[in-house]
């Protein structure tokens, strides 16, 4: 059976001082680490991204507490969903439940076996942690197949 290439799912840490970014491979089996960016450089990454009309779909971590509810950084996110929204409006955008990504992304890193100094770089929790959430979002793509 010959698999059709898809658009790729974009998923995007956001976070006040740097963002991360994944990307899925064209069949959503893999998340791939894309990098970190400020604003502006997302905002590059993304239109390079439309302009070869690459994505299906970009998900935002959105941070709910342990129970679920809004928290302080959930109000920046919807002003960063606003402002998405207003500049990619062609864009289909979900969010998707973060809370532990980037806990569960310094983890990963400490099991790679990557020395703490490469462990610290600027941006590597956070493109992990684009990851994770990039992962998630396929699996249960995945499960409801």
């Amino acid at each position: 059976m010959r698999l059709t290439p898809k658009k790729r799912v974009v998923a995007i840490d956001y976070g006040t001082k740097r963002i991360g970014m994944a990307q899925s491979d064209p069949l959503w089996l893999f998340a791939q680490p894309v990098g970190t960016f400020d604003r502006a450089g997302l905002s590059k990454a993304l239109g390079t991204m439309i302009q070869s009309d690459d994505i299906a779909l970009v998900i935002v971590g959105y941070p709910l507490s342990e129970n679920g509810e809004k928290n302080a950084m959930t109000g920046v996110i919807d002003r960063f969903l606003e402002t998405l929204h207003e500049e990619f409006p062609q864009l289909r955008i979900e969010t998707l439940d973060e809370h532990h990504s980037s806990k569960d992304a310094r983890s990963i890193l400490v099991a790679s076996g990557k020395s703490r100094k490469v462990r610290q770089q600027k941006g590597r929790v956070d493109s992990a942690a684009a990851c994770i959430l990039l992962r998630e979002y396929l699996e249960n793509q995945e499960n409801e197949r």
